[in-house]
C-alpha cells in the first residue's frame, strides 16, 4: 500500500478550504437575495413606483424609513431606496449610516460605485460595495416606473 504524500494532503486541504469559502460567499449572496425579495415585495404591496418632485412613491405612499427599517428588522443587513435625480441616485430611505453615525438620507450613490453604471443601463449589480467606508456584499436593482424608465434603485447589503 502506498503512503499519502504531504503534497497530496496539502492539495486536498486547499480544495476543501476553497469549497468552504465558496459556500460562505454563496450564503451571503442568499441573504442579499432574500432581503432584496422582501424589500421588493413590501414596496409592491403599496403600488406602482413613481417620482413626484424629488420624492419616490409606491402607489400613493411616499417612501419613508419605516419601509427599509421593517425589512432590515426581519432580514438583517442594511437597505436603501434611492430616487433618481438627473444622473444621481439619492437615498430617500435608508438604514445606512455615514461615518459620523448619522443617517445617510439625502446623500447620493458614490459616483465611483460599480453599481452606478449598471443602474444607468437599467441593469442590476451584484457584488462588493463600499458605502461610507464599510464594505458590503450587496445587491442593487433598478426601480422602474410603469413606462419602464429607471426612476430609482433598491439596495441591500451585508457587512463583509
Amino acid at each position: 500500500m502506498k503512503r499519502i504524500g504531504p503534497s497530496f494532503l496539502l492539495t486536498v486541504c486547499l480544495l476543501a478550504a476553497s469549497l468552504v469559502l465558496s459556500s460562505v460567499g454563496n450564503a451571503q449572496d442568499a441573504r442579499d437575495t432574500k432581503a432584496m425579495s422582501a424589500l421588493k415585495a413590501e414596496t409592491a404591496k403599496l403600488g406602482a413606483p413613481k417620482i413626484q418632485g424629488s420624492d419616490l412613491y409606491f402607489g400613493n405612499t411616499k417612501v419613508s424609513a419605516d419601509l427599509v427599517d421593517a425589512v432590515v428588522k426581519k432580514n438583517g443587513g442594511v437597505a436603501t431606496l434611492f430616487a433618481k435625480s438627473g444622473d444621481q441616485y439619492v437615498r430617500v430611505a435608508t438604514t445606512v449610516k455615514k461615518e459620523d453615525g448619522t443617517s445617510a438620507v439625502g446623500t447620493a450613490l458614490d459616483a465611483n460605485s460599480h453599481a452606478l453604471a449598471k443602474l444607468k443601463n437599467g441593469e442590476a449589480y451584484y457584488g462588493d460595495a463600499t458605502v461610507f467606508g464599510k464594505t458590503y456584499v450587496a445587491e442593487y436593482e433598478p426601480i422602474k416606473d410603469a413606462s419602464g424608465a429607471v426612476i430609482g434603485a433598491y439596495f441591500v447589503g451585508y457587512p463583509k
